[in-house]
């Protein structure tokens, strides 16, 4: 695998040492065990993980995700975007991703701040705060690294403070969210998300591709139904397509066929047979050859071993 390129590994400044350990302060008495807590706070969750875990697969909804304490890597294909409590890490569009805790102890659990991202609040910003406008860049990754700044973690240290005081939540969380998204979009790589935003740009179509593909991932997939719903041609689509999700538009599909049989098989205890079919597969040894091949092993041994597996938080 390669890397793209972190800023993980940087030193952390003293300021941003004392806010990073005021948070994990908070988040450790505001999580009772492992796993993803929700929260009084629209969009916002908090995830926990006493040691280190195998790479787990999932589909990556647009979010903020800030670490506290402890270390985590997520794979995008072949690409590896390690991160820690120094920098964060910004997912624009829905990601199939790979993601492993790689420093945990139950003294010092890792502690990962998630706000979910929405492109709705994206776009007013963009239309109300006067950013300038995104430069005139082709569509890229649909997720990045950016370092955490003092003035960014404030902003979500006031968030999460709220979780004390749950009466002021309907007022000061919406302020405290809407700061979240401007810091975000000033920095470095502020640009990626303002593209997702902007109405009929090429990422923005891309954007929208996901979204079909989303909703019809079970359904033959036609690139030509794919590119006309998305006003680009088949060229320009594959193109833009994999430079946001390192994939193809049937690669991708896939993914999400895969990703869902494995949950129909964990949560809904049917039989292999019939999760292929309810995603899309007729052949159920297709559906047995591109199962393994993705998580390494045959639909049933896999979901036997996952049930066997102590509690862990999914790749947020």
């Amino acid at each position: 695998m390669k890397s793209p390129g972190g800023v993980g590994g940087r030193g952390v400044s003293q300021e941003l040492a004392g806010r990073l350990a005021e948070l994990a302060s908070m988040m450790k008495r505001l999580t009772p065990g492992d796993g993803i807590h929700a929260t009084a706070l629209e969009r916002v969750v908090l995830i926990r993980s006493s040691r280190p875990g195998e790479p787990l697969r999932a589909l990556h909804q647009p979010a903020l995700c800030l670490i506290a304490q402890g270390a985590k890597r997520v794979m995008l294909g072949e690409e590896v975007y390690p991160y820690e409590a120094s920098n964060h890490l910004v997912v624009s569009v829905d990601l199939p991703v790979t993601g492993q805790v790689t420093q945990a102890t139950s003294q010092a659990p890792y502690l990962c701040f998630r706000l979910d991202l929405d492109p709705g609040e994206i776009a007013d910003l963009l239309l109300h705060a006067k950013l300038p406008a995104s430069p005139q860049r082709s569509p890229s990754r649909g997720l990045f690294l950016d370092e955490t700044t003092p003035a960014l973690l404030d902003a979500v240290l006031r968030l999460v403070r709220l979780l004390d005081s749950p009466e002021d939540i309907p007022a000061l969380a919406p302020l405290a969210t809407r700061e979240i998204v401007y810091r975000l979009l000033k920095g470095e790589h502020g640009w990626r998300l303002n593209q997702i935003a902007t109405a009929n740009s090429q990422a923005w179509r891309i954007a929208r591709a996901i979204g079909w593909l989303k909703a019809r991932f079970a359904e033959p997939l036609r690139i030509e139904d794919l590119a006309r719903e998305v006003h680009m041609s088949t060229s320009s689509l594959h193109h833009h397509f994999k430079a946001v999700t390192a994939m193809s538009p049937l690669q991708y599909q896939k993914q999400l066929r895969l990703q869902e049989a494995r949950r129909l098989l964990l949560s809904e205890d049917v039989d292999v047979a019939t999760a292929g079919f309810r995603v899309g597969y007729e052949s159920p040894s297709q559906f047995g050859r591109e199962y393994s091949r993705l998580f390494g092993a045959s639909p049933g041994r896999d979901s036997q071993r996952l049930r066997q597996l102590p509690e862990v938080p999914a790749a947020t």
